[in-house]
């Protein structure tokens, strides 16, 4: 069985909360996000820290500051998460910078993983943070006289 890490899981949940909380217009705190899902405060806290670090979400000081999207949720795709959390998206370490085995040299497979690593990374990177959220609310568009 193929998995995500318990904090790549974690980070996929805190975006999707965090869009749905800011598509209300206004920043979310890692409090709030922590309500709604459930996660413990600390998780969020780092999660998002780590989310803002990889530009997927920004933060604003102050009395009214907090978490917002960095981008639209339609321009965030779950391989954008996933390795915002874990790093690069493969299924082996084999062929992964700095990854050490015994059989490299003489190993047949070794070059097959890349293609493979591709297409998981290209399916994760087909569904949007939008699909994960179904239902945002947008922006109201103004109508211009």
């Amino acid at each position: 069985m193929l998995r995500l890490s318990n904090l790549a899981d974690y980070g996929v949940v805190v975006m999707t909360a965090t869009a749905r909380l800011a598509s209300e217009g206004r920043p979310t705190s890692a409090a709030q996000v922590s309500a709604l899902t459930g996660i413990p405060a600390p998780t969020v806290a780092k999660l998002m820290g780590q989310l803002g670090r990889a530009g997927l979400l920004v933060s604003q000081r102050g009395v009214a500051g907090g978490f917002s999207l960095a981008r639209p949720a339609a321009a965030i795709s779950l391989a954008d998460i996933v390795e915002a959390i874990d790093g690069p998206i493969a299924l082996t370490h084999c062929g992964q910078p700095g990854s050490d085995c015994d059989l490299s040299h003489s190993c047949a497979v070794k070059p097959h993983w890349a293609p493979v690593n591709r297409a998981v990374k290209a399916a994760l990177a087909e569904v949007s943070l939008a699909e994960l959220a179904p239902g945002l609310q947008t922006a109201p568009q103004r109508a211009f006289a």
